[in-house]
């Protein structure tokens, strides 16, 4: 049978973001399970912002300023967008609330801040689309200024490094993926064996920097004879075979299951098409 390989959708999931739980919180108390839709003028249900949650003071864990995609070009950050009403309304209210109960757990905080979202009175919605509106009108002439003073190499740049980040996310949910479906260890070299055995034989002394241990370690290495060399390599080679054997089985055990995503491409009929990516010669074109 020859197997497609066309790449399953993604299965990460966003259950650790707080971002997940408030949707989930949400779709609960309206009783739907419905993804929540993008917001218009005059939709006051709660809807995801791209703004991070902290903006609205549910933060779990220290802020970690990291720099926009812009400052890693050398440019300044660009404009913000202005949290929704909804986040503005969770800004407000939240302070109130922890203030009352200290011991409020964020879940549980979210969901009575949805509560009171939906029973708020409409004119304070008004009043914060009103502001929203506002808010938005000077975030698109901001936004405006701010792209016009991009050059095409700058917006280039940008959109490499976005794609960048979108592959290494990929690549970190497949290495999850894969260690959830219980892919067989590749062996160690026959060079990794003996630094661990030199770990026991001869640890790193207390006055000396790891760095040194290991660049002393492997000149050590360097200077073995074949013959010196050829134990840890036997050891080596035998649990390498060893791995090619089940890791074989465990592909072939993925194929039929319809894990195409995790084989690897030379043990596909049909392989993928590489994605394409651009030189640095393309780049200074």
């Amino acid at each position: 049978m020859i197997f497609s390989t066309t790449m399953l959708s993604s299965r990460g999931s966003l259950f650790g973001s707080l971002m997940s739980k408030v949707r989930q919180v949400v779709a609960k108390d309206n009783g739907s399970t419905a993804r929540p839709q993008p917001a218009s003028s005059n939709d006051h249900r709660p809807f995801p912002s791209n703004r991070p949650l902290a903006a609205a003071g549910f933060s779990q864990s220290p802020v970690t300023q990291s720099k926009t995609l812009e400052e890693q070009v050398g440019l300044p950050p660009r404009p913000k967008k202005p949290l929704t009403p909804y986040f503005r309304f969770m800004r407000d209210q939240r302070p109130k609330l922890i203030a009352a109960n200290p011991k409020l757990s964020t879940i549980e905080a979210v969901r009575q801040l949805s509560k009171s979202w939906s029973e708020a009175d409409v004119k304070l919605k008004e009043r914060l689309q009103t502001e929203y509106k506002k808010d938005q009108q000077i975030y698109l002439e901001q936004r405006t200024k701010y792209d016009a003073t991009l050059t095409e190499e700058q917006r280039a740049e940008i959109k490499q490094l976005k794609q960048d980040i979108v592959e290494a996310k990929e690549r970190r949910q497949l290495r999850k993926r894969v260690k959830e479906l219980g892919r067989p260890k590749k062996p160690a070299s026959a060079f990794l064996r003996f630094i661990a055995s030199e770990r026991t034989n001869t640890p790193q002394g207390p006055q000396q920097t790891y760095r040194d241990w290991h660049q002393k370690t492997t000149a050590k290495w360097s200077r073995f004879s074949d013959s010196e060399k050829e134990v840890y390599m036997q050891e080596s080679r035998k649990e390498l075979e060893i791995y090619r054997k089940a890791i074989s089985v465990w592909e072939e055990k993925m194929i039929r299951l319809g894990h195409i995503d995790v084989v690897r491409h030379g043990n596909l009929i049909d392989p993928p098409e590489p994605k394409p990516r651009k030189t640095q010669a393309t780049k200074d074109k």
